[in-house]
């Protein structure tokens, strides 16, 4: 979790934002951030979304407990408008509410263990405002997309500015007494068959097992969906994301 070298080696967060961009989930969360003044971005990475949610004159605060990922968001233009923290979203508490609190790019799917999953949804409830709403995203285990994580089906090339082209690529096992899934990450450098590796572990946790959490930490959810484009979910959605507020 905080300690994977995918977030953690600052070799490899170098690749972060050319794999995971601005893309549909930023663009709906910038959407719906609209009607908020202050925002808490738990899990915040590389700070892209954060930064874009500030430069509108939010109080924005990121979360993050991986300190390479932090040091791209602060030299990030926009930046310097961001509170920047360091933090594990299980444990932080930053004696302060907000009208919103997002969890984005399947962060949530990195706590493991039911106990880490409802310590994550505590966190989010004790930092909501009255009247806050919250949201984030989790892959439907139903889907079982890390099937495609293989070598063969997940191959590609990607152009980093300095060093070139690089040839990327997946693997995947999956444990199907825990559900746990834990795949690698591997980068190779054209020009000198130089390659970055980092295993990542990933929980999918059902629908049902949201719903009863939720319950749990005193979350209502008032709406989820099943993608970013906004379709309501259902048992084939590709996502599951809730959207809410306190009880």
């Amino acid at each position: 979790m905080p300690s994977d070298k995918l977030y953690n080696d600052p070799k490899l967060v170098e690749f972060y934002d050319i794999e995971n961009g601005w893309a549909a989930d930023s663009e709906y969360l910038k959407s719906i951030s609209a009607g908020h003044t202050s925002i808490l971005d738990l899990g915040c990475g590389t700070g892209l979304l954060t930064s874009a949610l500030a430069a509108t004159g939010k109080r924005v605060v990121g979360v993050d407990p991986a300190v390479a990922m932090l040091d791209v968001a602060r030299l990030r233009p926009g930046g310097d408008r961001v509170r920047w923290v360091e933090g594990d979203g299980r444990t932080i508490r930053l004696n302060e509410s907000f009208d919103l609190v997002l969890l984005s790019g399947h962060a949530f799917q990195v706590f493991l263990t039911r106990e880490d999953q409802l310590s994550v949804l505590q966190t989010i409830a004790v930092h909501l405002a009255p009247e806050g709403s919250f949201i984030f995203d989790s892959r439907n285990p139903r889907m079982e997309e890390w099937r495609k994580w293989t070598p063969a089906e997940s191959e590609r090339d990607i152009v980093h500015t300095v060093l070139g082209k690089i040839l990327a690529w997946n693997d995947v096992r999956h444990d199907a007494e825990t559900d746990i899934v834990e795949y690698g990450t591997f980068y190779r450098i054209a020009k000198d068959g130089c390659t970055y590796a980092a295993q990542s572990k990933i929980a999918f946790p059902s629908y049902e097992d949201l719903v009863s959490m939720m319950d749990e930490v005193g979350l209502v959810v008032e709406r989820w969906l099943g993608g970013w484009d906004g379709r309501p979910f259902e048992i084939s959605a590709p996502e599951i994301i809730p959207i809410g507020r306190r009880r």
